[in-house]
């Protein structure tokens, strides 16, 4: 056999390998919710997860609304609201949210601010809420 005739054969084979490794890597990655994005990419400041009341907890806040976060399967997790500022008739913006934990006191303070648009300052609802127990949420200031 001539080097050109096996040429073409080896160029099929090359083909061949090549488009198999090019489908392998194209197997699509697991799509994961936003909710479990928006868990892993929460910076410090706006998630919990530790203790409270004896009893393991993680929170995120997001859209000034506090979430209670349960793992799935994997990366996937669930949020179920817990608290969020009461409604307001015109458009708003979340303007400030944060978590914040006090272990001495066993108390987690959530600072929630919604401004409206158009408005100067903060805020239209939200204020700052505690809990102890992650279920019960008291206003403690605006």
């Amino acid at each position: 056999m001539s080097s050109s005739t096996s040429k073409p054969g080896a160029r099929r084979i090359a083909c061949l390998l090549l488009g198999v490794a090019f489908m392998a890597g194209c197997e699509r990655a697991p799509q994961i919710s936003p909710q479990a994005i928006a868990t892993r990419n929460a910076p410090p400041e706006r998630m919990f997860k530790g203790t409270l009341a004896g009893q393991p907890a993680h929170f995120v806040v997001d859209a000034c609304e506090v979430f209670r976060v349960r793992h799935m399967r994997g990366d996937e997790v669930e949020w179920t609201s817990v608290l969020a500022p009461e409604p307001y008739p015109f458009f708003t913006g979340c303007e400030r949210q944060s978590l914040s934990f006090d272990a001495a006191e066993g108390v987690l303070t959530a600072t929630l601010g919604r401004r409206a648009f158009g408005a100067g300052g903060c805020c239209a609802t939200g204020g700052t809420y505690r809990t102890t127990d992650g279920l019960v949420w008291k206003r403690t200031g605006h």
